[in-house]
Protein backbone atom coordinates (compact mmCIF):
# COMPACT_ATOMS: atom_id res chain seq x y z
CA UNK A 1 0.00 0.00 0.00
CA UNK A 2 0.70 3.61 -0.75
CA UNK A 3 2.09 5.75 1.81
CA UNK A 4 -0.50 7.97 0.73
CA UNK A 5 -3.59 5.20 0.86
CA UNK A 6 -1.92 4.12 4.51
CA UNK A 7 -2.04 8.25 5.33
CA UNK A 8 -5.96 8.46 3.88
CA UNK A 9 -6.86 4.89 5.66
CA UNK A 10 -4.83 5.34 8.95
CA UNK A 11 -6.01 5.31 12.55
CA UNK A 12 -5.62 8.43 14.75
CA UNK A 13 -7.11 9.18 17.75
CA UNK A 14 -9.24 12.07 18.48
CA UNK A 15 -12.71 13.50 19.96
CA UNK A 16 -14.12 16.35 20.84
CA UNK A 17 -16.26 17.85 23.66
CA UNK A 18 -19.69 19.98 24.13
CA UNK A 19 -20.17 22.99 25.22
CA UNK A 20 -18.21 24.43 27.69
CA UNK A 21 -19.31 24.30 31.35
CA UNK A 22 -22.18 22.06 31.06
CA UNK A 23 -20.70 19.21 28.88
CA UNK A 24 -22.62 16.01 29.00
CA UNK A 25 -19.36 14.19 29.52
CA UNK A 26 -19.63 12.51 33.01
CA UNK A 27 -16.83 10.34 33.65
CA UNK A 28 -13.83 9.30 35.79
CA UNK A 29 -10.89 11.80 35.67
CA UNK A 30 -7.84 10.22 33.98
CA UNK A 31 -4.11 11.68 35.07
CA UNK A 32 -4.05 15.30 33.80
CA UNK A 33 -2.01 16.53 30.93
CA UNK A 34 1.44 17.75 31.90
CA UNK A 35 2.62 21.12 30.42
CA UNK A 36 6.22 21.69 29.89
CA UNK A 37 6.86 25.35 28.32
CA UNK A 38 10.06 26.39 26.13
CA UNK A 39 10.62 29.79 24.73
CA UNK A 40 8.92 33.45 25.02
CA UNK A 41 7.77 35.63 22.50
CA UNK A 42 9.47 38.26 20.67
CA UNK A 43 8.13 40.65 22.73
CA UNK A 44 7.24 40.17 26.37
CA UNK A 45 4.56 42.66 28.20
CA UNK A 46 5.50 42.67 32.10
CA UNK A 47 1.94 42.45 34.17
CA UNK A 48 1.68 42.40 37.81
CA UNK A 49 -0.99 40.23 39.21
CA UNK A 50 -1.93 40.59 42.68
CA UNK A 51 -3.74 37.61 44.95
CA UNK A 52 -7.47 38.03 44.66
CA UNK A 53 -9.12 38.77 47.89
CA UNK A 54 -10.65 35.71 49.77
CA UNK A 55 -10.08 33.95 46.72
CA UNK A 56 -9.36 31.16 49.37
CA UNK A 57 -12.86 30.87 49.41
CA UNK A 58 -13.20 28.95 45.90
CA UNK A 59 -11.83 25.72 44.95
CA UNK A 60 -8.83 26.64 42.86
CA UNK A 61 -6.93 29.59 43.20
CA UNK A 62 -7.74 31.97 40.45
CA UNK A 63 -4.58 34.12 39.79
CA UNK A 64 -2.78 30.96 40.08
CA UNK A 65 -5.06 29.73 37.35
CA UNK A 66 -4.76 33.49 35.42
CA UNK A 67 -0.78 33.49 35.57
CA UNK A 68 -0.02 29.96 34.68
CA UNK A 69 -2.52 30.79 31.74
CA UNK A 70 -0.18 34.35 30.58
CA UNK A 71 2.97 32.32 31.58
CA UNK A 72 2.33 29.25 29.19
CA UNK A 73 1.40 31.37 26.59
CA UNK A 74 4.74 33.05 26.15
CA UNK A 75 4.05 36.50 25.72
CA UNK A 76 4.07 37.83 29.17
CA UNK A 77 6.48 38.03 32.15
CA UNK A 78 4.64 37.99 35.43
CA UNK A 79 5.27 40.43 38.22
CA UNK A 80 4.19 38.71 41.62
CA UNK A 81 3.05 40.90 44.19
CA UNK A 82 3.08 40.18 48.08
CA UNK A 83 0.05 41.96 48.68
CA UNK A 84 -3.53 41.29 48.23
CA UNK A 85 -5.82 43.80 46.00
CA UNK A 86 -9.26 44.11 45.27
CA UNK A 87 -10.85 46.16 42.41
CA UNK A 88 -11.36 49.20 44.29
CA UNK A 89 -8.16 49.02 46.35
CA UNK A 90 -6.57 52.54 45.42
CA UNK A 91 -3.70 52.60 42.82
CA UNK A 92 -0.47 54.55 42.85
CA UNK A 93 0.43 54.28 39.54
CA UNK A 94 3.66 55.73 39.49
CA UNK A 95 4.68 52.80 41.51
CA UNK A 96 4.23 50.14 39.35
CA UNK A 97 5.54 51.95 36.74
CA UNK A 98 8.87 51.83 38.92
CA UNK A 99 8.26 47.93 39.24
CA UNK A 100 8.29 47.61 35.53
CA UNK A 101 4.71 46.80 35.33
CA UNK A 102 3.23 47.54 32.06
CA UNK A 103 -0.02 46.30 33.21
CA UNK A 104 -1.76 45.09 36.89
CA UNK A 105 -4.56 42.95 37.27
CA UNK A 106 -6.82 42.76 40.98
CA UNK A 107 -9.76 41.38 41.70
CA UNK A 108 -11.85 39.92 44.98
CA UNK A 109 -14.45 36.81 45.51
CA UNK A 110 -17.59 37.07 47.24
CA UNK A 111 -19.74 34.13 48.28
CA UNK A 112 -22.98 34.73 47.04
CA UNK A 113 -26.11 33.64 48.84
CA UNK A 114 -27.12 31.11 46.19
CA UNK A 115 -23.36 29.13 46.87
CA UNK A 116 -22.40 30.41 43.34
CA UNK A 117 -19.01 32.99 43.69
CA UNK A 118 -18.76 36.59 42.46
CA UNK A 119 -15.51 36.90 41.01
CA UNK A 120 -14.51 40.39 40.21
CA UNK A 121 -11.75 41.79 38.15
CA UNK A 122 -9.94 44.80 36.39
CA UNK A 123 -7.41 44.85 34.43
CA UNK A 124 -5.11 48.47 34.18
CA UNK A 125 -3.14 50.33 32.03
CA UNK A 126 0.13 51.64 34.71
CA UNK A 127 1.76 53.57 31.85
CA UNK A 128 -1.49 55.26 30.92
CA UNK A 129 -2.70 55.39 34.52
CA UNK A 130 -6.21 54.11 32.87
CA UNK A 131 -8.07 51.34 33.32
CA UNK A 132 -8.06 48.79 30.45
CA UNK A 133 -11.10 46.35 31.63
CA UNK A 134 -13.20 44.59 34.24
CA UNK A 135 -16.03 42.64 34.82
CA UNK A 136 -17.61 40.41 37.47
CA UNK A 137 -18.64 37.08 36.97
CA UNK A 138 -21.22 34.97 38.81
CA UNK A 139 -19.73 31.49 38.93
CA UNK A 140 -20.54 27.82 40.24
CA UNK A 141 -17.81 26.59 42.64
CA UNK A 142 -17.27 24.02 39.45
CA UNK A 143 -16.95 26.35 37.14
CA UNK A 144 -13.93 28.42 38.91
CA UNK A 145 -11.15 27.83 36.47
CA UNK A 146 -13.29 28.47 33.20
CA UNK A 147 -14.07 31.75 35.05
CA UNK A 148 -9.91 32.18 35.60
CA UNK A 149 -9.04 31.40 31.94
CA UNK A 150 -12.28 33.68 30.85
CA UNK A 151 -10.03 36.63 33.02
CA UNK A 152 -6.97 35.27 31.69
CA UNK A 153 -9.08 35.33 27.96
CA UNK A 154 -9.79 39.43 28.32
CA UNK A 155 -6.17 39.82 29.76
CA UNK A 156 -4.43 38.67 26.56
CA UNK A 157 -7.42 40.12 24.67
CA UNK A 158 -6.37 43.34 25.51
CA UNK A 159 -2.56 43.59 26.25
CA UNK A 160 -1.93 41.56 22.86
CA UNK A 161 -5.24 42.68 20.53
CA UNK A 162 -6.08 38.85 19.42
CA UNK A 163 -9.00 37.07 21.35
CA UNK A 164 -7.42 34.78 24.04
CA UNK A 165 -7.96 30.65 23.84
CA UNK A 166 -7.52 29.78 27.56
CA UNK A 167 -11.34 28.89 28.28
CA UNK A 168 -11.59 26.84 24.87
CA UNK A 169 -11.06 22.98 25.52
CA UNK A 170 -8.81 20.11 23.24
CA UNK A 171 -9.42 16.91 22.54
CA UNK A 172 -7.50 13.71 22.27
CA UNK A 173 -7.21 10.07 22.71
CA UNK A 174 -4.97 8.06 24.97
CA UNK A 175 -4.50 4.48 23.44
CA UNK A 176 -3.75 2.19 27.04
CA UNK A 177 -3.87 -1.55 26.12
CA UNK A 178 -6.95 -2.24 23.57
CA UNK A 179 -8.41 0.58 24.77
CA UNK A 180 -8.97 3.75 23.04
CA UNK A 181 -9.92 6.75 25.63
CA UNK A 182 -11.72 9.86 24.33
CA UNK A 183 -10.55 12.61 26.15
CA UNK A 184 -11.15 16.33 26.77
CA UNK A 185 -9.32 18.69 28.72
CA UNK A 186 -9.41 22.55 29.27
CA UNK A 187 -6.24 23.93 27.23
CA UNK A 188 -4.04 24.07 29.54
CA UNK A 189 -4.45 20.43 30.47
CA UNK A 190 -6.35 20.55 33.35
CA UNK A 191 -9.84 19.02 34.10
CA UNK A 192 -9.55 15.78 32.01
CA UNK A 193 -12.46 13.96 31.30
CA UNK A 194 -13.23 10.53 29.79
CA UNK A 195 -16.01 11.24 27.25
CA UNK A 196 -15.86 7.54 25.07
CA UNK A 197 -14.38 4.34 25.54
CA UNK A 198 -14.07 2.19 22.85
CA UNK A 199 -12.37 -1.21 21.92
CA UNK A 200 -12.42 0.33 18.20
CA UNK A 201 -10.26 2.88 16.42
CA UNK A 202 -11.81 6.11 15.25
CA UNK A 203 -10.25 8.64 12.57
CA UNK A 204 -10.32 11.66 11.41
CA UNK A 205 -12.18 13.42 13.97
CA UNK A 206 -13.48 17.06 13.02
CA UNK A 207 -15.64 19.58 15.28
CA UNK A 208 -18.47 21.56 14.20
CA UNK A 209 -18.19 25.35 14.18
CA UNK A 210 -20.52 25.39 17.47
CA UNK A 211 -18.45 23.28 19.03
CA UNK A 212 -21.63 20.84 20.35
CA UNK A 213 -21.15 17.52 17.80
CA UNK A 214 -18.27 15.95 16.01
CA UNK A 215 -17.97 14.20 12.88
CA UNK A 216 -15.59 11.07 12.95
CA UNK A 217 -15.17 7.83 11.25
CA UNK A 218 -15.91 4.64 13.48
CA UNK A 219 -15.15 1.29 12.67
CA UNK A 220 -17.20 -0.21 15.25
CA UNK A 221 -19.38 -1.53 12.12
CA UNK A 222 -16.04 -3.22 10.77
CA UNK A 223 -16.02 -0.86 8.18
CA UNK A 224 -15.22 2.84 8.34
CA UNK A 225 -18.06 4.74 8.77
CA UNK A 226 -18.74 8.52 8.97
CA UNK A 227 -20.76 9.85 12.12
CA UNK A 228 -21.73 13.02 13.89
CA UNK A 229 -22.29 13.17 17.03
CA UNK A 230 -24.20 15.67 19.52
CA UNK A 231 -21.85 15.70 22.30
CA UNK A 232 -24.89 16.72 24.21
CA UNK A 233 -27.48 14.89 23.50
CA UNK A 234 -25.19 11.97 21.99
CA UNK A 235 -27.30 10.99 19.46
CA UNK A 236 -25.43 10.30 16.97
CA UNK A 237 -26.11 10.30 12.61
CA UNK A 238 -24.65 8.54 9.91
CA UNK A 239 -23.65 10.70 7.14
CA UNK A 240 -21.79 8.42 4.67
CA UNK A 241 -21.92 4.26 4.93
CA UNK A 242 -21.50 3.95 1.30
CA UNK A 243 -19.61 1.13 -0.18
CA UNK A 244 -15.57 1.20 0.03
CA UNK A 245 -13.73 3.91 2.22
CA UNK A 246 -16.22 6.84 4.21
CA UNK A 247 -13.26 8.66 6.05
CA UNK A 248 -11.57 12.35 6.45
CA UNK A 249 -14.86 14.24 7.27
CA UNK A 250 -14.37 18.39 7.54
CA UNK A 251 -17.32 20.93 8.42
CA UNK A 252 -17.78 23.73 6.34
CA UNK A 253 -17.24 27.41 8.39
CA UNK A 254 -21.58 27.52 8.53
CA UNK A 255 -21.62 23.90 9.45
CA UNK A 256 -24.28 23.57 7.17
CA UNK A 257 -22.55 20.83 5.20
CA UNK A 258 -19.23 18.28 5.43
CA UNK A 259 -16.40 17.48 3.41
CA UNK A 260 -15.91 13.79 3.44
CA UNK A 261 -13.67 11.84 0.92
CA UNK A 262 -15.54 8.32 -0.32
CA UNK A 263 -14.09 5.38 -2.74
CA UNK A 264 -17.27 4.42 -3.60
CA UNK A 265 -16.54 4.62 -6.88
CA UNK A 266 -13.08 3.39 -7.20
CA UNK A 267 -10.03 5.25 -6.29
CA UNK A 268 -10.86 7.78 -2.97
CA UNK A 269 -11.96 11.29 -3.87
CA UNK A 270 -13.90 14.51 -2.37
CA UNK A 271 -17.75 14.99 -1.70
CA UNK A 272 -19.67 17.61 0.14
CA UNK A 273 -22.44 16.13 1.79
CA UNK A 274 -25.18 17.95 3.98
CA UNK A 275 -24.68 17.85 8.17
CA UNK A 276 -27.74 15.55 8.19
CA UNK A 277 -26.21 13.19 5.23
CA UNK A 278 -28.30 14.32 2.31
CA UNK A 279 -27.33 15.65 -0.65
CA UNK A 280 -24.20 14.12 -1.60
CA UNK A 281 -22.13 16.00 -4.65
CA UNK A 282 -18.96 14.77 -5.83
CA UNK A 283 -16.54 17.32 -6.25
CA UNK A 284 -13.14 15.63 -7.94
CA UNK A 285 -13.20 12.67 -10.64
CA UNK A 286 -9.09 12.66 -10.86
CA UNK A 287 -6.95 9.49 -11.74
CA UNK A 288 -5.51 9.82 -8.12
CA UNK A 289 -6.03 9.07 -4.56
CA UNK A 290 -7.89 12.72 -3.06
CA UNK A 291 -8.50 12.91 0.19
CA UNK A 292 -8.22 14.79 3.88
CA UNK A 293 -10.48 17.80 2.27
CA UNK A 294 -10.89 21.09 4.31
CA UNK A 295 -13.12 23.89 4.14
CA UNK A 296 -11.05 27.49 3.27
CA UNK A 297 -12.40 29.95 6.16
CA UNK A 298 -14.65 31.58 4.12
CA UNK A 299 -16.25 28.59 2.85
CA UNK A 300 -15.70 29.06 -0.80
CA UNK A 301 -12.53 26.73 -1.61
CA UNK A 302 -11.94 23.48 -0.42
CA UNK A 303 -8.06 22.17 -0.09
CA UNK A 304 -7.54 18.40 -0.53
CA UNK A 305 -4.60 15.91 -0.37
CA UNK A 306 -4.10 14.32 -3.58
CA UNK A 307 -1.05 12.53 -5.53
CA UNK A 308 -2.24 13.38 -8.76
CA UNK A 309 1.39 14.65 -9.66
CA UNK A 310 2.69 11.66 -8.64
CA UNK A 311 3.74 12.36 -5.22
CA UNK A 312 1.42 13.78 -2.17
CA UNK A 313 0.88 17.33 -2.76
CA UNK A 314 -1.91 19.47 -1.16
CA UNK A 315 -4.66 21.48 -3.81
CA UNK A 316 -7.12 23.88 -3.48
CA UNK A 317 -10.32 23.86 -5.97
CA UNK A 318 -13.84 25.55 -5.25
CA UNK A 319 -16.43 24.37 -3.16
CA UNK A 320 -18.57 23.70 -6.19
CA UNK A 321 -16.09 21.41 -8.01
CA UNK A 322 -13.76 22.60 -11.37
CA UNK A 323 -10.25 22.96 -11.44
CA UNK A 324 -7.86 22.18 -8.66
CA UNK A 325 -4.73 24.21 -8.51
CA UNK A 326 -1.86 22.93 -6.62
CA UNK A 327 -0.66 24.55 -3.57
CA UNK A 328 2.22 23.10 -2.30
CA UNK A 329 5.52 22.82 -4.35
CA UNK A 330 8.70 22.67 -1.59
CA UNK A 331 8.84 19.32 -0.73
CA UNK A 332 7.85 15.92 -2.33
CA UNK A 333 5.88 14.71 0.67
CA UNK A 334 3.43 17.03 2.03
CA UNK A 335 0.05 15.94 3.77
CA UNK A 336 -2.75 17.27 6.40
CA UNK A 337 -3.66 20.69 5.25
CA UNK A 338 -5.08 22.78 7.97
CA UNK A 339 -6.16 25.92 7.27
CA UNK A 340 -5.92 29.25 9.91
CA UNK A 341 -8.78 30.68 11.10
CA UNK A 342 -8.46 33.62 8.97
CA UNK A 343 -7.48 31.96 6.03
CA UNK A 344 -4.30 33.30 5.51
CA UNK A 345 -1.99 30.49 6.58
CA UNK A 346 -2.12 26.50 5.69
CA UNK A 347 -0.42 24.00 8.04
CA UNK A 348 0.94 20.59 6.91
CA UNK A 349 3.36 17.46 7.80
CA UNK A 350 6.10 17.88 5.36
CA UNK A 351 8.78 14.69 4.88
CA UNK A 352 11.86 15.73 4.26
CA UNK A 353 15.32 14.04 4.61
CA UNK A 354 13.40 11.33 6.50
CA UNK A 355 11.27 13.53 9.01
CA UNK A 356 8.25 13.93 9.33
CA UNK A 357 7.33 18.18 10.31
CA UNK A 358 5.10 20.85 10.90
CA UNK A 359 5.50 23.32 8.44
CA UNK A 360 3.53 26.74 7.58
CA UNK A 361 2.82 28.62 4.36
CA UNK A 362 1.70 32.02 4.50
CA UNK A 363 -0.59 31.96 1.23
CA UNK A 364 -0.69 35.36 -0.21
CA UNK A 365 3.69 35.69 -0.05
CA UNK A 366 4.48 31.94 -0.27
CA UNK A 367 6.54 32.65 2.24
CA UNK A 368 7.02 28.72 4.21
CA UNK A 369 8.54 28.14 7.52
CA UNK A 370 9.58 24.95 9.99
CA UNK A 371 7.83 24.80 13.17
CA UNK A 372 8.87 21.79 14.76
CA UNK A 373 12.08 20.42 15.75
CA UNK A 374 10.81 16.72 16.31
CA UNK A 375 11.09 13.93 13.47
CA UNK A 376 7.34 12.05 13.49
CA UNK A 377 4.66 14.63 13.67
CA UNK A 378 1.08 14.73 12.71
CA UNK A 379 -2.52 16.24 12.66
CA UNK A 380 -1.77 19.64 13.01
CA UNK A 381 -4.67 21.82 14.54
CA UNK A 382 -4.88 25.38 14.85
CA UNK A 383 -6.27 27.20 18.38
CA UNK A 384 -9.37 29.20 17.70
CA UNK A 385 -7.37 32.41 17.45
CA UNK A 386 -4.81 31.04 15.07
CA UNK A 387 -1.77 32.16 17.40
CA UNK A 388 -0.83 28.66 18.28
CA UNK A 389 -0.47 24.86 16.77
CA UNK A 390 -1.15 21.61 18.22
CA UNK A 391 -0.09 18.58 17.11
CA UNK A 392 0.64 15.19 17.37
CA UNK A 393 4.59 13.81 17.61
CA UNK A 394 6.65 11.42 19.43
CA UNK A 395 8.55 11.59 22.33
CA UNK A 396 10.21 8.16 23.94
CA UNK A 397 8.65 6.11 21.50
CA UNK A 398 5.30 6.71 22.57
CA UNK A 399 2.70 9.20 21.62
CA UNK A 400 2.90 13.13 22.88
CA UNK A 401 1.22 16.20 22.36
CA UNK A 402 2.82 19.81 21.34
CA UNK A 403 2.05 23.38 21.13
CA UNK A 404 3.96 26.20 19.00
CA UNK A 405 3.16 29.33 18.25
CA UNK A 406 2.57 30.25 14.83
CA UNK A 407 5.87 32.59 14.63
CA UNK A 408 7.73 29.13 16.27
CA UNK A 409 9.10 31.08 19.04
CA UNK A 410 6.87 29.50 21.78
CA UNK A 411 6.58 25.91 21.86
CA UNK A 412 5.07 23.21 24.79
CA UNK A 413 5.53 19.90 25.59
CA UNK A 414 1.84 18.12 26.75
CA UNK A 415 2.13 14.01 27.86
CA UNK A 416 0.78 11.87 30.53
CA UNK A 417 2.19 9.26 32.84
CA UNK A 418 0.89 6.25 30.65
CA UNK A 419 -0.54 5.63 26.93
CA UNK A 420 0.16 6.75 23.44
CA UNK A 421 -1.77 10.21 22.90
CA UNK A 422 -2.64 11.08 19.18
CA UNK A 423 -4.73 13.10 17.15
CA UNK A 424 -5.48 16.50 19.09
CA UNK A 425 -8.26 18.50 17.78
CA UNK A 426 -8.85 22.64 19.47
CA UNK A 427 -11.92 22.87 19.91
CA UNK A 428 -14.00 26.33 18.73
CA UNK A 429 -14.68 29.44 20.72
CA UNK A 430 -17.90 28.87 22.58
CA UNK A 431 -20.69 31.44 23.14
Amino acid sequence: MSMLKKHAVKVVFSTVLTTIGSMAIVAPVYAQLRVEVSGVGSNQIPVAIAAFADEGLTPQQVTTIIKDDLVRSGYFKIIDVATVMTETTPINFGEWKSKGADALVVGSVQRLSDGRFDVRYKLMDTLKSATLSGFSLATPPANTRLTAHRIADDIYEKLIGVRGAFSTRVAYVTKAGSEYRLEVADADGEGTQVALRSNEPIISPAWSPDGTKVAYVSFEAKKPVVYVQNLVTRERTVIANYKGSNSAPAWSPDGSKLAIALSRDGLTQIFTVNANGSGLQKLTSSSGIDTEPQFSADGQSIYFLSDRSGGPQIYRMSVNGGEAKRVTFSGSYNITPRISPDGRTLAYISRREGKFQLYVLDLASGQEQRLSDTTKDESPSFSPNGRYIMYATESGRRGSLAVVSVDGKVKQKLTVQAGDIREPTWGPFMK
